[in-house]
């Protein structure tokens, strides 16, 4: 049985009814993207992936990897649907961490994604640039030799002086703080500033004071020693970044490089603005995954980066924000803001043209949504997420939602 409606949340109900909240599916998932064809039935679209189905290393293979992000989707739900589609140029106006630019890129696509977050471009960016793979790998290996070996020492001879913030000195260690600030220092002397500044991030990121089971909502910094329920025994927090510049510039390489060898010609954008008034270029199809109303603080999530590369914060824009909560005015206040992007998008949307919007719509909102929109629902094929793992464990829902104009 595939999970599929075609309008209603019979396909959701019949999941429920049949298999219970972790369901032991009797047919095979589809796992091989590259066999969708425009011929491919919406019936046929079984998404119903499961750890063993589709693991961690295949959800985040090559690019997809180099910096660890809240709230993203799979790629190979893009895949999907641009094999499904074929668009010349597609559009997501939540890029995020950039998956629909990836996977457009791999294709052969032209894409244009836009985000609220000048982090979240910076990760797009990296991720889907063309490299002088030689002179990358050379600056990655240069500037991590620098800085780890006597940070203090670098920094005095380029007459660098300390830029911290209270929040840096409250959450990293000093001797971590300096191999950082050492690295930070020496960024501007290379070509591929980019890519350092994200090896930068991803390393302090796992520089901070936390402990190891709560590197993604860390509540403040754990500066003593303290029972670790990863590792199953005592652990301190660290107080070396310089092991992590290392281990994240050899990844970051590997993981370029490999993206490089397929990685083809196409014409890959990414903004930082918000979705709801900037001018998007002509594209023939959307897909994007919108934040969730109350779930997730986007610039605060990176806030370690945001001190550290001194990026401006845009965070009162945006949508669906958690600090706001998900009461009714919350979410009155959500419908407006994706209605409105949604809105604006759709001016530039070519005749015949669609939105693929993949979405938790629990609150019902997308119906309302698509209405003030002018679409009608197309497809909408339900899929449920239980393969995730750590402290976001869990299962639910998800809504593959595909709209044509009226």
């Amino acid at each position: 049985m595939n999970a599929f409606d075609t309008g209603n949340k019979a396909g959701v109900v019949e999941l429920e009814q049949s298999y219970g909240y972790s369901p032991q599916y009797p047919d095979l998932p589809l796992t091989d993207a590259s066999s969708v064809s425009p011929d491919t039935p919406f019936e046929e679209l079984n998404l119903n992936w499961r750890e063993q189905d589709l693991p961690e290393r295949v959800r985040t293979k090559h690019v997809h990897r180099l910096h660890p992000y809240l709230g993203k989707f799979i790629p190979q739900l893009v895949e999907i649907f641009l094999r499904k589609f074929q668009p010349k140029t597609v559009c997501d106006p939540f890029s995020g961490s950039g998956t629909t630019l990836v996977e457009a890129a791999a294709l052969g696509i032209n894409a244009v994604g836009c985000d609220i977050s000048e982090f979240n471009s910076l990760i797009s960016r990296v991720k889907t640039g063309t490299y002088d793979l030689k002179l990358l790998e050379q600056e990655v290996s240069d500037i991590v030799r620098r800085a780890t070996a006597e940070p203090q020492e670098v920094l005095l001879e380029r007459g660098a002086a300390y830029d911290t913030s209270e929040y840096l000195n409250s959450w990293f260690a000093p001797t971590a703080l300096e191999s950082l600030l050492a690295y930070r220092a020496l960024i501007s002397e290379y070509t591929y500033r980019d890519v350092l500044r994200l090896i930068l991030s991803r390393s302090a990121r796992s520089a901070r004071l936390t402990t190891h089971y709560d590197l993604d909502f860390p509540k403040k910094p754990q500066i003593k020693p303290y029972r670790c329920y990863k590792h199953g025994r005592t652990c301190r927090p660290t107080e070396d970044a310089a092991k992590f510049l290392r281990r994240y510039s050899n990844d970051t390489f590997k993981r370029i490089r490999e993206f490089a060898s397929i990685r083809r010609d196409a014409d890959i954008s990414a903004v930082t603005g918000d979705s709801r008034t900037i001018e998007f270029p002509a594209h023939d199809l959307i897909v994007t995954s919108p934040p969730y109303v109350g779930l997730i603080d986007y610039h605060e999530q990176h806030r370690y980066a945001y001190e550290l590369l001194g990026l401006p914060r845009r965070e009162e824009a945006e949508i669906g924000r958690a600090s706001k909560g998900s009461s009714k005015r919350a979410q009155a206040e959500y419908v407006e803001g994706i209605a409105e992007t949604f809105l604006n998008v759709r001016n530039s949307l070519k005749s015949g043209g669609r939105m693929v919007i993949i979405v938790n719509d629990k609150r019902e909102l997308y119906d309302e949504i698509r209405e003030r929109v002018g679409m009608r629902l197309e497809a909408r094929v339900e899929r449920h997420v239980n393969r995730r793992t750590g402290r976001r464990a869990g299962a639910f829902y998800e809504s593959v939602l595909v709209w044509k104009a009226l």
